[in-house]
């Protein structure tokens, strides 16, 4: 037998990382498209036709400028990193360790050389793509579709995610004698019959038994919302109500999870008379529903209906994510209609510039507004079930990926969170309200522009919005950029207080003083330059909640204070219908 000299032993070697290399490339037109080489060694790839997205538009077929190119040099250099991290790894065989990522940060995984080796090379081939996406000559709105492609393939590509490779589930198994499996199995079958993935044990939880508790009464309803008054906690209350306006994708109780956290409650406990619009999950029978609709028969009506039954000429307003929105388009109809209800308006999340609207720019262009439009435009319902998947999958190791893992690999039952449970309970919109919401703001942001749209009759302008506002947006924010947010700032005319809390869309809006958590950012002097930037250079670190620095604020302008009412509603034109939180808020998509 002739012995084997060190290049022969080397050559397998050298040939499994050029065929590693070429299946990374591989893997890259598959989320780059289908791939061609030109003939001056310059590789080309047309933009993919991406997954659909549910409850977005596609990202469809992209336009012809979108051929796009990587600098042979640049291609070379990614080649020669890989290699050399490669030929590291290889060097460590088995004792490699996969570091820098929670999924296999496990003693399991430590424990088990073939899947620690089989980690590490996916997080080196994860790291190539992204750089390859990064060094792509194309547009940053090209270059962010094709890194979100690329990161959606390796979230679903991870060996975490199969049992043949993830220790930690093959170790439950071994421990459990195969039970882990058995109940994996029937975890997969139940999710399939509920039609969605579990995040949270759903059973916990019901609303009006132990979420959304606070007490009160609907007190007027039609066919789009229902208007829920609060019980007083005090005894005298400010003589201006407070009504808000929650986002329509999603259900209001997130604002009244638990008494502990509910924004609901302590807004009541500050002595103010608490009014919130519950909107109705919609049906077919709303499938023609517009946003004129939403804008006069729902926030229109109801800033109006609390008017009546409060008797106060004016009163306070807040909106949340999609709800400011809506309530800052009904408060500039009632401007141009020269009505000035609101003392003030506070935004939480909100867009009102869709300047930067981050991760979601990638899904919408005028090829995908116009494919919502004819699905969607003259009526259908948007399914409450593709929103979520939507939004679930802008995080998909921490909403989809870590639960298939924990489901089904390793037979867990998600323990009980009213945060996740929530974010389960779907909610439908009507098809031409979403075709007019994407194309008018994410799409051509005319809502900023004064006088560009023309809603419910009325040429609006927020510019005419003139009263004192207050601006929150989250610091770590990916569905209302930190940015998106605080572009308000520059639109509304009045008086504006803004701060940034920490954490995301919802930790950092629902974060009750009691709990002492997170900081808040406020700049002492009060400006507000042009960019989020320039304010954060000039703003103060404060530990807790921002919410006391809000209720403050709001105490400035809700006048004096009177007794509270002994009962819900005024005489007989404003009973109570039924208990909060009603029926509405129910209903399952």
């Amino acid at each position: 037998m002739t012995k084997a000299t060190g290049a022969d032993a080397f050559e397998p070697f050298q040939q499994a990382l050029t065929q590693g290399w070429r299946k990374a490339l591989e893997s890259f037109q598959q989320s780059a498209g289908q791939g061609a080489w030109t003939g001056n060694g310059k590789p080309l790839w047309q933009m993919p036709q991406m997954p659909e997205m549910p409850g977005m538009p596609s990202l469809g077929t992209m336009p012809e400028l979108t051929k796009l190119s990587i600098d042979p040099a640049a291609l070379q250099a990614i080649q020669q990193q890989y290699i050399a991290e490669a030929t590291a790894l290889w060097g460590q065989g088995f004792g490699a360790k996969p570091e820098g990522d929670r999924r296999f940060a496990g003693e399991a995984w430590s424990g088990n050389p073939l899947s620690a080796f089989s980690a590490a090379i996916y997080l080196l081939n994860g790291r190539t793509l992204l750089k390859m996406a990064e060094a792509i000559d194309a547009d940053e709105k090209t270059k962010a579709r094709l890194r979100f492609a690329v990161e959606q393939w390796m979230a679903a590509s991870s060996p975490s995610n199969s049992l043949a490779f993830n220790a930690e589930a093959q170790k439950k198994a071994i421990e459990t004698q195969g039970e882990s499996i058995a109940k994996g199995i029937q975890n997969l079958l139940h999710d399939v019959r509920q039609g969605h993935l579990s995040m949270t044990d759903e059973s916990a939880f019901e609303v009006g038994r132990n979420v959304a508790t606070t007490e009160g009464a609907v007190v007027f309803e039609n066919a789009f919302f229902q208007l829920l008054e609060y019980k007083p906690l005090t005894a005298k209350v400010y003589e201006r109500p407070f009504l808000l306006v929650p986002p329509c994708i999603n259900k209001f109780y997130i604002l009244d999870l638990q008494p502990e956290n509910s924004l609901i409650r302590y807004a009541n406990e500050q002595g103010h008379r608490v009014f919130v619009v519950s909107w109705r999950n919609p049906d077919e029978s709303l499938a023609q529903a517009t946003w004129d609709d939403y804008i006069e028969q729902a926030a229109i009506e109801a800033i109006h209906r609390v008017q009546e039954i409060s008797g106060s000429p004016q009163i306070n307003t807040l909106g949340f994510c999609v709800g400011g929105t809506i309530l800052s388009t009904a408060l500039a109809v009632l401007a141009a209609r020269g009505e000035k209800p609101a003392a003030s308006v506070t935004l939480l999340t909100t867009f009102l510039d869709f300047s930067d609207t981050g991760i979601l720019d990638i899904f919408v262009d005028e090829p995908m507004v116009q494919y919502r439009e004819m699905q969607l435009g003259k009526g259908g319902l948007l399914p409450g079930g593709d929103l979520a998947s939507t939004f679930s999958f802008l995080r998909p190791n921490d909403l989809v990926w870590n639960y298939v893992v924990g489901n089904y690999l390793k037979g867990e039952t998600p323990p009980p969170f009213d945060l996740l449970y929530w974010n389960s309970d779907a909610t439908n919109l009507p098809g031409p309200f979403y075709a007019w919401y994407l194309r008018n703001t994410y799409h051509e942001n005319k809502l900023a522009e004064p006088d560009a749209l023309t809603v419910c009759g009325e040429k609006i302008d927020l510019r005419r919005i003139d009263i004192p506002a207050y601006i929150y947006g989250s610091r770590e924010d990916h569905i209302v950029p930190i940015g998106g947010a605080y572009a308000s700032t520059q639109i509304l005319p009045g008086k504006k207080r803004f701060v940034m809390g920490a954490s995301g869309h919802i930790a950092g809006v629902i974060n009750p003083p009691a709990k002492n958590k997170r900081s808040h950012w406020i700049r002492a002097d009060g400006k507000l330059p042009k960019t989020q930037a320039e304010w954060l250079a000039g703003a103060q670190e404060h530990p807790g909640s921002w919410w006391t620095d809000w209720s403050q604020w709001l105490k400035g302008h809700a006048g004096k204070q009177i007794p509270a009412p002994k009962t819900y509603g005024k005489g007989k034109a404003y009973q109570a219908i039924e208990p909060a939180p009603g029926r509405y808020v129910k209903a399952r998509a």
